[in-house]
């Protein structure tokens, strides 16, 4: 079973909401400028309502500033957080892993010592693969997952992207976007059986293509210890 969700006290959102203000401070130029503006105007609004009208508009003066800054501080954020994701490695798995909704997300299922790879969602859309390396060598990998995958999702739809900022690549910055468009084609009864299906299949990890690391190969001992005698 899943371990519930630890409840977050007030104090440490706070800190959170600092610490997510700071970052995007300093990864974008117009944020505080925003900012100041998102807390000017209600409050230049609040005191002309509270000079016509009395005090009672002072609090909704205070709440409309507070949603006016927290709004800047939501798209701001995320605009900065994609400019940071765009191209590190493995940045495409862990936006599907943090988005909302019933998305089934298997990073890096096909992998290259190169930092290539190939994450595997399953959704209502039906099963997705994203790609993420050099252009030429995740071609060949989404060949290999395509057929790999062939045999078990029977007639889900399947669909691929190359994640990167060229012509015919998908942007970290639109793939949020982009799933929610795609269409709802399975039921939730049927998310689950593909999942375990693909479970089954991928119970049993793939090596790396491409040469091993001498770190990883094994002792020339190891083999002769394995020989019968």
């Amino acid at each position: 079973m899943a371990k519930p969700q630890e409840k977050v006290s007030f104090g440490e959102r706070l800190k959170q909401i600092g610490q997510v203000f700071s970052f995007t401070a300093k990864q974008d130029k117009w944020f505080v400028p925003l900012v100041i503006g998102a807390v000017a105007i209600p409050i230049a609004l609040t005191v002309v309502a509270t000079l016509n009208w009395g005090l009672l508009w002072i609090p909704v003066g205070i709440l409309v500033t507070l949603l006016a800054v927290l709004i800047v501080l939501n798209l701001r954020s995320n605009t900065a957080m994609m400019n940071v994701a765009e191209g590190q490695p493995g940045a495409a798995a862990s936006l599907m892993e943090n988005m909302r909704g019933d998305w089934r997300v298997r990073p890096a299922a096909s992998s290259t010592t190169q930092f290539d790879m190939v994450h595997v969602v399953i959704g209502r859309p039906g099963v997705i693969l994203l790609a993420e390396g050099n252009p030429q060598r995740v071609k060949a990998l989404l060949g290999q997952e395509k057929k790999r995958l062939s045999k078990v999702i029977g007639n889900a739809p399947l669909y691929d992207y190359v994640i990167g900022t060229e012509e015919g690549q998908l942007p970290v910055r639109k793939l949020r976007t982009t799933m929610l468009k795609l269409p709802r084609n399975l039921t939730g009864k049927d998310v689950n059986a593909l999942d375990k299906r693909l479970g089954a299949l991928m119970a049993r990890p793939q090596m790396p293509k491409g040469a091993i690391p001498k770190n990883m190969r094994p002792s020339k001992g190891a083999f002769r210890q394995q020989r019968p005698r």
